[in-house]
């Protein structure tokens, strides 16, 4: 049973469930962790992965054998991930040349949503590029938007000035000219979750339905020895909780993300979240209950 998780504490729990629950669990160290998506996704490379949740949108949406095990990997506000160089602000988005890495990228999906639903944006009307395609196999970017030239980075492309806003989140470069292109981020984005009851997720973990079918116990012996690490470490005094676990403390973040993927042309039909948890609950033979439901 091969698994591929970002957090050493989550691997270390999962693998040391599945171990006591049968299974022979091998971590693969691949970094960063998307990496590991493709294969994941398209091939079933390894059994349990970290994943995107737009990349189980997606994986939902094109018919691959993916799914959703409600484990919160990473979670955080995402506001200030949207960056410019200059005297530009989200009033400018239409007519400007915006960078994101992947048009699937989960944080570029949430932005695009920020853009539309909270500043009346037409994303049709900026001049999109992309510098990576999707981890799902079937999946395009939509005909208005361009992709860069192969070997182009977006940092790069952004510091370079090609571009006059970038979404970027874990790899935006260090430079004192770059700010946030929505002012009072962090205020904008705390009020917005406080609106919506939760913080945006980027990632969860997935399973290949290979290994619910072959490694049942050990799937929901990993599930619950996740759970109880991400449980201890929660910070206590957030309104809302950075890592939600179970179905139902899900819920509200993948229904948002999906409506934003539907817009924005990121998968080709509309995704219900109980799709999701039904395909999940009859592979491993369980009720929604057993994992949050």
């Amino acid at each position: 049973m091969k698994l591929v998780l970002g957090r050493d504490d989550l691997a270390a729990a999962a693998l040391s469930a599945a171990r006591e629950a049968g299974a022979e669990p091998e971590r693969v160290g691949i970094k960063p962790v998307h990496k590991a998506s493709r294969g994941f996704v398209n091939r079933s490379d390894v059994d349990l992965c970290e994943l995107a949740i737009v990349t189980v949108l997606q994986a939902l949406a094109h018919n691959k054998p993916v799914l959703l095990l409600p484990v919160t990997t990473l979670g955080r506000h995402q506001h200030q991930t949207l960056v410019t160089l200059g005297g530009l602000g989200v009033a400018d988005v239409e007519g400007h040349r915006v960078g994101v890495r992947a048009w699937s990228q989960t944080t570029g999906v949430w932005v695009r949503g920020f853009l539309t639903e909270q500043y009346g944006v037409d994303l049709r009307k900026a001049r999109w590029t992309t510098y990576e395609g999707h981890h799902v196999e079937g999946a395009e970017d939509p005909s208005w938007v361009t992709r860069a030239p192969e070997g182009t980075k977006l940092p790069a492309d952004f510091l370079a000035g090609n571009v006059d806003f970038g979404i970027m989140g874990n790899e935006l470069p260090a430079d004192d000219r770059i700010r946030t292109a929505i002012d009072d981020a962090q205020a904008v984005a705390e009020q917005w979750s406080k609106d919506q009851g939760f913080i945006p997720v980027n990632h969860v973990v997935g399973v290949s339905e290979a290994a619910a079918a072959r490694y049942p116990d050990a799937v929901l012996a990993a599930y619950d020895a996740m759970a109880a690490v991400l449980a201890a470490k929660e910070e206590t005094g957030r309104p809302f909780p950075l890592h939600p676990v179970g179905f139902e403390a899900l819920r509200g973040a993948f229904t948002k993300a999906a409506a934003y993927a539907l817009e924005q042309d990121v998968i080709p039909r509309a995704v219900d979240y109980d799709e999701l948890v039904e395909r999940t609950c009859t592979a491993l033979g369980v009720s929604p209950a057993r994992l949050g439901g």
